[in-house]
C-alpha cells in the first residue's frame, strides 16, 4: 500500500502563502498522476489541482488558478502545492491522493472515487 504524507499546513493570515508537500512511499511515483483535493467542514471533497506524470498536464479548479500552483520532483517522491493570496475561503483539510493512471483522470473535474491512494490530511486556516 502506497502511503502518502502531507505536511505544511497551518494558520496564516487572507493575502498569506503556504507550501503543501506530499511525499510517497511508492518508488513507482513517478509513474502515477497527483492531485490536491480539500474539504471544508459540512462540504464536499473537492479537487483543487492534479498534475500529470511527467508534469506536462495540469489543472486547477476556476477558483485557486492564478494563486495555486501544483508542483512535482519525481527523484524526491513529492508533490507540492504552493499556494499564494490565500482567501478565508480557502480554509480546509487539504488531502494528496494518487491516481492509478498517468494523467489526471477527468482533468478538472476530476472526482475522489478515481484516485486509489490518500494522504492523512493537512489543515489550511486562513484568518480574515
Amino acid at each position: 500500500q502506497v502511503q502518502l504524507v502531507e505536511s505544511g499546513g497551518g494558520l496564516v493570515q487572507a493575502g498569506g502563502s503556504l507550501r503543501l508537500s506530499c511525499a510517497a512511499s511508492l518508488r513507482t511515483f513517478s509513474s502515477n498522476a497527483m492531485a490536491w483535493f480539500r474539504q471544508a467542514p459540512g462540504k464536499e471533497r473537492e479537487f483543487v489541482a492534479g498534475i500529470s506524470w511527467t508534469g506536462d498536464s495540469i489543472y486547477y479548479i476556476d477558483s485557486v488558478k492564478g494563486r495555486f500552483t501544483i508542483s512535482r520532483d519525481n527523484a524526491k517522491n513529492t508533490v507540492y502545492l504552493q499556494m499564494d493570496s490565500l482567501k478565508p475561503e480557502d480554509t480546509a483539510v487539504y488531502y494528496c491522493a494518487r491516481a492509478p493512471t498517468s494523467y489526471v483522470p477527468g482533468g478538472n473535474r476530476a472526482g475522489s472515487g478515481r484516485f486509489d491512494d490518500w494522504g492523512q490530511g493537512t489543515q489550511v486556516t486562513v484568518s480574515s
